[in-house]
């Protein structure tokens, strides 16, 4: 299977990537600073598109041929409009999807119940979800809390 990680320079991407190749998936990754995978013994082994969410350009290239996609990106700013970027970069990754023919879209959200989560971290995470699904294809969202661990 052929699959686009997206947060490859993260700590969940940056593990999660040797895991697909080990099961002989053919891995891209899009990541803004590819010079930020230096150091990573599968940077080899994978197709690297460097390139920003908000470019299309680069998301395009990015979900091209793609049959399956990691969306593992959040903005961890405080700044008041991180929420409208996060739904932003949805949607315009949804669309490439969709329209690349991308079968099915896993995503790292947040836990609790939308209906009275009060961060708007979590309220971000749910929305980023929605959004992505709204694209048309299918979502897988797996919900975690804090991750924490070596390299985070």
């Amino acid at each position: 299977m052929r699959i686009l990680v997206t947060g490859a320079t993260g700590y969940i991407g940056g593990r999660l990537v040797p895991r697909l190749l080990d099961r002989g998936h053919d891995v891209r990754c899009i990541v803004r600073d590819a010079n930020r995978l230096a150091g990573r013994t599968w940077v080899h082994d994978v197709d690297v598109v460097e390139g920003d969410l908000d470019d299309e350009v680069a998301v395009a290239a990015a979900v091209d041929g793609m049959d399956a996609a990691c969306y593992l990106v959040h903005s961890m700013t405080d700044h008041r409009s991180f929420r409208a970027r996060d739904r932003s970069l949805a949607e315009r990754f949804g669309a490439a999807a969709s329209g690349a023919g991308v079968r099915r879209i896993a995503y790292l959200g947040g836990l609790g119940d939308p209906a009275r989560v009060h961060s708007t971290h979590l309220v971000s995470r749910h929305e980023v979800g929605a959004v992505l699904g709204a694209a048309g294809v299918p979502v897988v969202e797996l919900r975690a809390a804090v991750i924490v661990g070596s390299g985070s």
